[in-house]
């Protein structure tokens, strides 16, 4: 199969979708590997690696996707990639069609497979190709959070842990999955006064048992949520909803309530975000105020620590790719439930659930497309 690597071009993004390793496997296994020049140097891979394996270096992205019958990317096609794509071409990348209208209509005109990361789903519901980057995420949200709340950026000039003698910051994270684990994990770490909310008490009980003593384990309603943000100095949105758009847990009035000079870092942004007031916001240009409250809604923020992100991404997207290109995708999704679950959008068709019902158009079972 002829494979194709192009760089990616969302803003401030420099991770790439194959590391020279990966592309080693793929020649080794009689496949072609096309790598847009430069892709791999914002992770720190040069052209020569690539080619030392075997992989071909060419100049430009339309050359890439010209030749290639599967793509795999990092980040969604945006729209100066549209017209590249093609018909009976297989893209593997994230794509959050939910959160984006646009993007989806484009993939279902140009006739190419999708198979989305973030829907790729194993029995016990785990998301295999997500997690590294919610890993990630989750710990930036911190990280980034804790620099937001400095004076310097308008923050209420609080230190996350405190020191002796006077109290840490409160941090509040909503939801209790990876996001908001590794959230946890960051800012209890850094001393700060912890609390995640959540709707499942099996999780809550099993938060209990594995967190430290200054995490706060509460059960997520309308009334709660209000009570936390209340006295929060940062806000965590960790929300998922595997494939659909996050529900709006804050919302504009909310603001009021909260102190001034606070931060909200809304990792649910490629889902649509779980702040009503959050956008999209990039690494050049990451925060905004409302109320006075930092907005910080940058939709591919592990793109800021790439040489992390791209060898965690790969690690877990590239025997999914190998399967897809040694068996092509109808056979590879027959033989593997969890890259059933990934396919979006082929032949123009919505296949997966929570995108049809994102924008009131026709589902179709993914299984009559591999016959």
């Amino acid at each position: 199969m002829k494979i194709g690597i192009p760089k990616e071009i969302k803003t401030n993004e420099n991770r790439v979708s194959l590391v020279p390793a990966g592309a080693e496997a793929l020649v080794a296994a009689g496949h072609t590997v096309f790598v847009e020049q430069s892709a791999g140097e914002g992770s720190g891979f040069s052209d020569e690696q690539y080619t030392a394996v075997g992989a071909k270096i060419l100049p430009t992205a339309d050359a890439v996707w010209k030749e290639a019958e599967m793509i795999i990317k990092v980040k969604e096609p945006i729209a100066v990639e549209w017209p590249r794509m093609k018909k009976g071409q297989t893209i593997f990348t994230y794509f959050h069609f939910a959160a984006d209208e646009k993007l989806t209509k484009a993939h279902m005109d140009s006739g190419a497979t999708c198979i989305a990361y973030e829907t790729v789903e194993l029995t016990n519901r785990d998301l295999p190709l997500l997690i590294p980057m919610s890993d990630v995420a989750g710990r930036m949200a911190v990280q980034e959070g804790a620099k937001y709340l400095e004076k310097l950026y308008g923050g209420r000039g609080v230190l996350l842990g405190g020191v002796p003698g006077v109290p840490p910051a409160k941090v509040v994270i909503l939801g209790g999955g990876i996001v908001g684990v590794n959230a946890a994990k960051m800012a209890a770490g850094l001393g700060a006064k912890v609390t995640i909310l959540d709707t499942s008490l099996p999780r809550l009980r099993y938060l209990s048992d594995v967190m430290p003593a200054n995490v706060q384990l509460i059960y997520s309603n309308r009334a709660n949520i209000l009570e936390q943000i209340t006295t929060a100095d940062l806000v965590v949105g960790g929300v998922l909803l595997p494939g659909a758009k996050a529900p709006k847990l804050i919302r504009r009035e909310d603001l009021k309530l909260m102190r001034p000079g606070s931060v909200i870092v809304d990792v649910a942004i490629d889902q649509g975000g779980c702040v009503e007031t959050i956008k999209a916001t990039t690494h050049e240009n990451p925060v905004y105020t409302v109320d006075g409250i930092i907005h910080y809604g940058v939709a591919n923020m592990p793109g800021g620590v790439p040489r992390t992100s791209t060898l965690a991404l790969t690690n877990a997207t590239f025997p999914y790719a190998f399967k897809l290109a040694n068996k092509g995708w109808k056979q590879a999704l027959r033989e593997d439930p969890a890259l059933v679950k990934g396919l979006n959008v082929v032949d123009g068709k919505v296949t997966y659930q929570g995108v049809a019902e994102a924008f009131g158009m026709e589902y179709h079972a993914p299984e009559q497309f591999l016959k």
